[in-house]
């Protein structure tokens, strides 16, 4: 029996609902999207319309995918961060809200420097680089990361929003000494790998199952990369420049304290839609 694309709709939101999925109005919309090609404003317009079998058939499997845990994300392979829109793939973590104030705290600090200069550690997807070059047109950004296959995704993202003139992508290890050539900043901006190893087989399915574990895992404390930023990645920091961190929860005050001991100052937080403080920054 033929089936209308709303048929199909009102299946995937019922299934995603049931499943705890909170965002299920927008992900059956996405889905229904991504597997019609049809762009979300003229799939409403054709919701009475009736889908091929193919159509319907591949739906059906979209939506298994996403009941058995797979995030939206990687079933369309993109995703929209800061207003911008990103290629996402398995190799990168998806972009959280959490990390727009990331982003916004990092755009509202720099937006009167004149030429300033940027680096986004552990860059990932590239979300975090694209959008402040996106909203500081005079910025230079260099995007670092020492996954070569997120490498590859970042410099796609940077191509697909033509911001190939302000921002580079080179690869770096935050563990390790930057290299001689990476030059200096005005701020160091990053979003690095902060969960406990011990707390990652008890993430949610669609994170543990799915998300690459490089990007998730920050040691036995969850402080790892914040430790050796601090102690390798800060030299690069000109006079007066600043540090950004994306934190976890509880961790403000042990990120705080490695802050003060590497000789940050004026160090201010930022606090997210739940009342956890998400950024920390200060001045070198």
């Amino acid at each position: 029996m033929s089936k209308t694309y709303n048929d199909l709709y009102l299946k995937a939101r019922r299934a995603f609902r049931e499943a705890g999925i909170k965002a299920f109005d927008l992900e059956a919309r996405l889905i229904l999207s991504y597997a019609t090609g049809k762009p979300s404003e003229k799939l409403m317009r054709d919701m009475l319309l009736y889908t091929s079998a193919e159509i319907a058939e591949k739906i059906e499997s979209l939506i298994t995918r996403r009941l058995n845990g797979e995030p939206v994300a990687y079933i369309t392979g993109s995703w929209e961060f800061y207003g911008i829109p990103l290629e996402i793939t398995p190799a990168v973590m998806i972009p959280r809200v959490d990390t727009e104030l990331l982003a916004k705290a990092a755009i509202e600090l720099m937006r009167n420097y004149s030429g300033a200069r940027i680096l986004d550690l552990c860059s990932g997807s590239g979300c975090l680089g694209c959008a402040i070059a996106h909203e500081i047109p005079g910025a230079r950004v260099v995007m670092a990361d020492s996954n070569r296959d997120a490498l590859k995704i970042c410099r796609r993202n940077v191509l697909q929003n033509d911001l190939n003139t302000s921002v580079s992508c080179v690869e770096a290890d935050a563990m390790a000494d930057p290299p001689m050539s990476i030059g200096s900043f005005d701020l160091i901006v990053s979003n690095p790998p902060y969960i406990p190893t011990a707390d990652i087989p008890t993430l949610d399915v669609s994170v543990r199952d799915f998300e690459p574990s490089t990007a998730l895992d920050g040691g036995a404390d969850g402080l790892d990369f914040y430790k050796s930023i601090l102690a390798r990645w800060k030299v690069i920091i000109r006079d007066g420049g600043h540090i950004m961190f994306e934190i976890g929860e509880k961790q403000a005050e042990e990120v705080r304290k490695l802050m003060r001991l590497s000789g940050v100052k004026n160090i201010m937080s930022a606090i997210d839609t739940l009342g956890i403080e998400r950024v920390v920054w200060g001045k070198v």
